[in-house]
């Protein structure tokens, strides 16, 4: 059976006075503010602070309503969804069924980056003012999960023009500007209800700044430029506090990894990226250079917040012996050259210690930097056959899973008959704890038959100053200028 999901919860936001303004320092431009094309937190972090999907996640991950007031089961192919009542769009216009349809037909429309991910939905069926069914065309115990990103409330008249350059939802904060290469401004929302369950608003004005440099978001923290500064390394701390700030460490239900190509040699040898995986001493990279809360993981899931973590599957062991015998068993002990694509906003120290450590097993590796456009276009056609990626939120596997690693998956360069097996069968099964069953069987197969270069748990060093004290980091690594609800992430 599908999970019943509860009735809307009226959540209990800190008590913050509201401040006038309050600025953010982003560590670069959003690739874009289209929900059905955002891809990074720092795209969702403008997304969700302008919309609302029907449902997020709760504190332990499970799914919670956000504009719905309810969402529930009819059978395994149908779910209903009945909105809060006296919802409105920011130009005033009232929510209504209609726009669950109109954020499907966004979602699956031709400009999308996720048509394959709600591609089961069938069909919408408006049954009154507030309530909406959703039909799909096979059981997709995934949906809601991936809802939480991508899918948002839709005002008539919506297009992929004007979410990107005049946005219109029902969120927190209304879009007053986007000064390219520069800043986005937004204002607080009066009619937004006080109670969500995502949080309320702290300020009457944000200014999301794109900073990319960390020293200088440090800076502009010390300068009081900035109220919320993000993405901050480990040896920056001290700056933070030294200089009138607070910070503050989050715990991410995120993981990163380097996506290896399993298509070509010599990385189709899974000898060779047992190989990779063994001389990165990835535990005192992430201790020193990361978080002291960063830990080295098995595989891809992150912590038991994840569906599917397995706390018995044990990590590869830093060996750089082990490693050189292997690659010499796969008939390439004099090693090999092979090139490391890492976005402007990576950890280039972190990009730079993980080569140096593949250097001494032979593999010299070059590092390509890209802006996130470039990064994110050469995902599966690029040459670069090592790619650094961050994802986050990692609650539910299976969009990661879909994407990344199931062969057809439209960023895949993996492989595996016995994975792509496991993926598709937790894409269809319903019972909960069979579906985190069949995770963990794919964990071991991706140890023994590695997708990855394994990192460690996404953490997340942010500044803050006295001024935006009310602020509550998320989970999901959305940075909403809200101060939290009980049943916020």
């Amino acid at each position: 059976m599908m999970p019943h999901l509860a009735t809307a919860a009226q959540g209990t936001p800190n008590a913050t006075e509201l401040i006038d303004t309050l600025t953010i320092d982003l560590s670069g431009e959003p690739d874009s503010i289209v929900p059905a094309i955002a891809y990074a937190p720092r795209d969702w972090s403008i997304v969700h602070a302008i919309h609302d999907s029907i449902v997020q996640f709760g504190p332990n991950g499970e799914i919670v309503p956000l504009a719905a007031e309810s969402v529930t089961y009819v059978d395994d192919t149908t779910i209903e969804i009945t909105l809060r009542s006296g919802l409105t769009f920011h130009d005033g216009s009232p929510v209504t069924s209609a726009a669950i349809t109109r954020g499907v037909a966004h979602i699956q429309s031709a400009d999308s980056l996720v048509i394959d991910l709600f591609s089961a939905i069938t069909e919408v069926h408006e049954i009154d003012e507030l309530t909406a069914h959703i039909a799909t065309s096979a059981p997709a115990p995934a949906l809601l999960a991936q809802m939480v990103s991508w899918f948002v409330l839709l005002p008539e008249g919506a297009t992929t023009d004007t979410l990107a350059t005049s946005p219109i939802g029902t969120g927190p904060y209304r879009f007053v500007s986007h000064t390219s290469g520069s800043e986005i401004v937004l204002a607080r929302n009066p009619d937004y209800p006080w109670g969500s369950p995502k949080g309320s608003p702290i300020a009457e004005q944000v200014t999301y700044r794109f900073v990319p440099e960390s020293s200088t978001r440090v800076a502009d923290l010390a300068s009081g430029d900035a109220d919320i500064v993000i993405e901050i390394p480990e040896d920056q701390r001290d700056a933070i506090a030294g200089n009138g700030g607070t910070p503050v460490d989050a715990p991410l239900v995120g993981v990163s990894f380097i996506r290896l190509i399993t298509d070509e040699a010599p990385f189709d040898d899974a000898r060779v990226r047992q190989a990779l995986n063994m001389a990165v001493d990835v535990q005192g990279i992430a201790e020193a250079l990361v978080s002291p809360a960063a830990t080295r993981l098995a595989s891809i899931f992150p912590g038991p917040a994840a569906m599917g973590y397995d706390p018995d599957l044990a990590p590869f062991a830093y060996d750089p012996d082990a490693a050189k015998a292997l690659l010499a068993e796969a008939g390439y002990a004099d090693g090999f050259d092979t090139t490391f694509d890492i976005t402007t906003a990576a950890r280039q120290d972190v990009a730079e210690a993980i080569v140096a450590q593949l250097a001494e097993i032979g593999v010299n590796v070059t590092i390509n930097v890209a802006e996130y456009a470039d990064f994110n276009a050469t995902y599966k056609d690029g040459t670069a056959p090592l790619r650094m990626i961050t994802w986050s939120p990692l609650y539910d596997p299976d969009t990661l899973l879909s994407l990344v690693f199931a062969r057809d998956g439209y960023l895949s360069r993996y492989t595996s008959d016995e994975a792509d097996q496991l993926i598709a069968q937790a894409a269809s099964e319903t019972d909960a704890e069979a579906r985190a069953a069949l995770y963990r069987q794919l964990g071991q197969v991706m140890v023994d038959d590695p997708a990855a270069i394994y990192l460690y748990n996404s953490t997340e060093l942010y500044g803050v100053s006295a001024r935006a004290a009310a602020w509550a980091p998320r989970g999901d690594e959305w940075v909403l200028p809200l101060a939290a609800s009980s049943e916020a992430p």
